[in-house]
């Protein structure tokens, strides 16, 4: 039979070239599922409704022309019609009933599922658009996911919703701006077996790191529970950084770990789907992977960036999800798709963004995206909310998911009270190439709506949001322009954090990395109060205890404090010498200036003040 006319498919007989039948996600979930299962690769089983289905529904029903005459003049620039128009297609979706012969499939497909696993086989069903997953256009969350489906009505609804989900407001906002027709695009719908990770853990691996692009390192953020909550950024995920040119000769390559901050997760809460918990303290205070699984996840992220640039005939860096299911400890992949944000970026130019002058710092976060922005706050608390936004503005709130699009592109800057790296207002940002603070924890408390700031994420991995509109200015630097020097140049680091950027500067190696460098600015304890915390944990003095508050809080995940001075030195030392390898890498051993120490968490304890050492 034709296969461009089967309303299903299973991932076994789907691969890459099938986009245009299954969509970006369940085009990848064949090509892994057939290709790098027999490499070790785990990925769950499933099937996909195809774009032929999605079409048939359409024409069986009429939804296609009706559809159409909803979407006949189309603004997206006016929230309010847009909001209007979306509301319509996707009640004529889910008031249209699915053809008897689409029913059948579904169901007879679903049953070949129970008979491998179990009644009523838990299912995640995901939506993958014909137009996703493109080299210049993510469609990050712009369609919905239902996970936690069981049964043969209760899929049969989900992919009524699925389907629906390509006519939310934002879905149309962004196919409108990224050019894509709302007509010519499908939709086709995986079902895949559930991974039990509410009980383990998830989260997303990049084949690059995403704030500089060095494609040498693979970064997996992880929490516990479901990967929603890293989309939605509600947690500050776990972030493994591992080197691959290491890791491929067989060496235990984590270069950099960080403790997230994971005090909720998401399980799934029978009939209902999912629901939201606290995470216990012990939970919260260790990593939600362990060495070993890192190291395994790694491995696989090697080999699918691999494969997918083999197929492309280029170098593709890979996004993907993963999961661990916390009832046999397994682990598994559960979606690869092409990285959109630095594969569609010119890698000769080096640009930097200066503050012309300092400012008054209000408030602090994480970084996205190495630029500067400013303009009036905007706070919005609630998406129903956004067209009380204007163009220019600094978008302040909690968090944003992908009904904030329309507004997130028009925003001089954003900021967030919650999220990580990994979170929607991250990805988005980076596509659109707005500067964004993540994680600020109280902007929109400290904020107010009407106030001028500037919003710095040039400066480190720290974003910094200072009063006022400061000048600043922008340098670009074309790398295959600058000329060649019969001397070899190296250059000077500061901040491990900066690394991965200045890899890219045309130099062999680095001529000077300060110790105290990295212990300031990674470490930011001076090593006599590790060393001598169980005597200062005793102490009734305010402000010790302070200090030995703030020591907990940075030592969190490590069994002994000065295991943590050391693991982090080494950390700092590991990811300069990763961004400049092969090349010299010099380091300096530090000489303990007072005036430097003192500065350190703890360091009044330990330090005279002189103002020289010297």
């Amino acid at each position: 039979m034709d296969k461009n006319k089967q309303l299903v498919l299973w991932f076994k007989d789907l691969g890459i070239k099938d986009v245009p039948l299954a969509g970006g996600k369940n085009a990848a979930l064949g090509e892994m599922f057939s290709n790098l299962m027999p490499l070790g690769v785990n990925v769950p089983n499933g099937f996909a409704l195809t774009a032929f289905a999605y079409r048939h529904f359409f024409e069986k029903t009429g939804l296609d022309k009706k559809i159409k005459e909803i979407l006949s003049d189309l603004n997206t620039k006016n929230i309010k019609d847009l909001q209007r128009k979306g509301l319509l297609c996707r009640k004529a979706i889910l008031s249209a009933e699915l053809p008897e012969d689409l029913k059948k499939e579904i169901i007879s497909n679903y049953s070949e599922m129970e008979k491998m696993y179990e009644k009523g086989v838990a299912v995640a069903v995901r939506s993958s658009a014909t137009a996703e997953d493109l080299p210049n256009a993510s469609f990050a969350g712009q369609q919905e996911t239902f996970l936690n489906v069981s049964g043969s009505k209760e899929l049969l609804i989900a992919v009524k919703k699925c389907i629906a989900s390509l006519f939310t407001d934002r879905a149309i906002s962004y196919r409108a701006d990224q050019g894509f027709s709302h007509y010519d695009t499908a939709l086709s719908v995986g079902i895949q077996k559930m991974v039990h990770s509410d009980l383990g853990s998830s989260g997303v691996i990049f084949t690059l790191d995403t704030e500089s692009g060095f494609n040498k390192v693979v970064v997996i953020n992880s929490i516990f529970g479901l990967g929603e909550m890293i989309v939605q950024g509600r947690v500050i995920p776990d972030e493994f950084i591992v080197f691959k040119p290491t890791l491929e000769k067989g060496f235990k390559s984590i270069i950099a770990q960080n403790l997230g901050v994971k005090n909720e997760k998401m399980i799934y809460h029978g009939k209902e789907g999912t629901k939201v918990v606290k995470v216990s303290e012990k939970d919260q205070n260790r990593f939600s992977l362990t060495n070993e699984e890192v190291l395994k996840y790694a491995d696989w992220a090697v080999k699918i960036e691999k494969h997918f640039s083999q197929k492309k005939g280029k170098y593709q860096a890979m996004d993907i999800e993963w999961a661990k299911d916390g009832k046999t400890g397994e682990l598994f992949i559960v979606q690869a798709r092409p990285e959109t944000i630095y594969s569609s970026k010119p890698q000769n130019i080096y640009e930097e963004f200066k503050l012309n002058k300092p400012g008054k710092l209000l408030l602090t976060g994480i970084s996205v995206g190495k630029k500067i922005g400013s303009g009036k706050v905007n706070i919005i608390k609630d998406a129903k909310n956004i067209t009380q936004f204007n163009k220019g503005e600094v978008l302040v709130t909690k968090m944003t998911d992908p009904d904030w699009e329309p507004i997130m592109k028009i925003a001089s800057a954003i900021i967030t009270d919650e999220g990580g790296r990994t979170s929607h207002a991250a990805i988005v940002s980076r596509e659109l190439g707005i500067p964004c603070i993540v994680g600020s924890e109280k902007a929109t408390k400290i904020l107010k709506k009407g106030m001028e700031v500037t919003v710095d994420c040039a400066s480190s991995e720290v974003g910094h949001v200072y009063d006022g509109k400061l000048p600043f200015e922008s340098i670009q630097h074309k790398l295959d322009q600058i000329p060649k020097t019969k001397t070899k140049i190296m250059v000077n680091i500061g901040s491990p954090d900066e690394a991965f950027k200045e890899s890219y500067l045309p130099v062999s190696g680095v001529g000077l990395g300060r110790l105290e460098f990295i212990i300031a600015s990674h470490i930011k304890v001076h090593p006599n109060a590790l060393i001598n915390y169980e005597k200062l944990k005793t102490s009734y003095d305010p402000e010790i205890k302070k200090i030995v508050k703030e020591i907990d809080k940075l030592s969190a995940g490590y069994d002994t404090k000065t295991g943590f001075y050391v693991d982090e030195l080494a950390e700092g030392i590991a990811k300069i010498g990763a961004a400049f390898w092969p090349n010299k890498v010099i380091i300096r051993f530090s000489d303990f200036k007072t005036n430097e120490y003192s500065k350190l968490l703890g360091g009044s304890l330990y330090e005279p003040h002189e103002e020289n050492p010297m």
